[in-house]
């Protein structure tokens, strides 16, 4: 009941701009600074918050075995709240994938850990949830088995071909069983895949015409250069078609291009966060 109780002795504390400035820095430490750049791919990402404090999460962890854990997420709301879940959210997938390699059982479980929060209460329920992208690929053939619960489907590039991973289930949170079907896709040398919240699709433009998924996957057609690159004339499309209107929602992405051989090695890209 502490909380309670704080809302009723000092009810501007939690509004301290001060506070939420340093809850928003604390919480950026928790994203990577950096990507893992392989000799089989280069991934790159770029998350761009609405406010100080958001609820899109993203992550590359290598395995011990080789393989490569890449997941991204949306929890329910905006502002505080949402940094609170997303928080929970990180934490348990990053310890989660570190001990175990399968998607669904990843999944499944933080399907479970969310729902013991979300029984505590019925008006609160359904900020305990999230949309999640969790993929893990193997090097030696490029393949990836991934779940993708309730996510924007990822897109990938493969020359003039555009291929879709749709939602393979409902979002992390909703409901008891843990029904999240794993799927598998088998990437090539040149492929580029990515992955996305629905902030960048969802954000509109004065007139409120949002930029939606058809102009997406048209810039991700068009739009050339290497992952870097990508990303900088990506999010420069998407701010030009706001026209100075600020996004409502976060804004991340992820981008890899596959060069298609497994030699180990490599260094470190940067993440841009604006």
């Amino acid at each position: 009941m502490a909380e309670a109780w704080g809302r009723t002795q000092n009810p501007q504390r939690a509004e301290d701009p001060r506070e939420v400035k340093l809850a928003g820095e604390v919480q950026r430490l928790l994203l990577p600074k950096s990507s893992p750049l392989c000799s089989w791919c280069c991934m790159a990402a770029r998350n761009r918050m609405a406010n100080v404090l958001g609820g899109d999460f993203y992550d590359f962890i290598e395995l011990g075995s080789g393989c490569q854990v890449l997941f991204l997420g949306d929890v329910t709301g905006h502002g505080l709240h949402a940094s609170v879940v997303m928080s929970l959210v990180y934490g348990f997938i990053h310890r989660a994938a570190r001990e175990e390699c399968r998607p669904h059982d990843v999944v499944a479980d933080l399907n479970a850990f969310l729902r013991t929060f979300a029984r505590r209460s019925e008006r609160l329920d359904h900020f305990f949830s999230t949309t999640l992208f969790f993929g893990v690929i193997d090097p030696r053939n490029l393949t990836m088995h991934y779940v993708n619960a309730g996510h924007p489907a990822g897109l990938v590039r493969r020359k003039d071909d555009l291929m879709r991973l749709p939602a393979t289930s409902h979002p992390v949170g909703y409901f008891d069983h843990d029904e999240f079907r794993v799927e598998t896709f088998r990437f090539v040398a040149h492929d580029r895949l990515l992955l996305y919240t629905d902030g960048l699709v969802d954000s509109s433009n004065p007139q409120g015409e949002m930029f939606g998924a058809e102009r997406l996957a048209a810039a991700f057609r068009r739009l050339d250069g290497d992952h870097m690159v990508f990303l900088d004339r990506l999010f420069n499309e998407v701010g030009d078609y706001l026209a100075g209107q600020s996004p409502f929602d976060d804004c991340t992405a992820i981008v890899i291009d596959f060069h298609g051989d497994t030699l180990s090695g490599g260094k470190k890209d940067d993440v841009i966060r604006g």
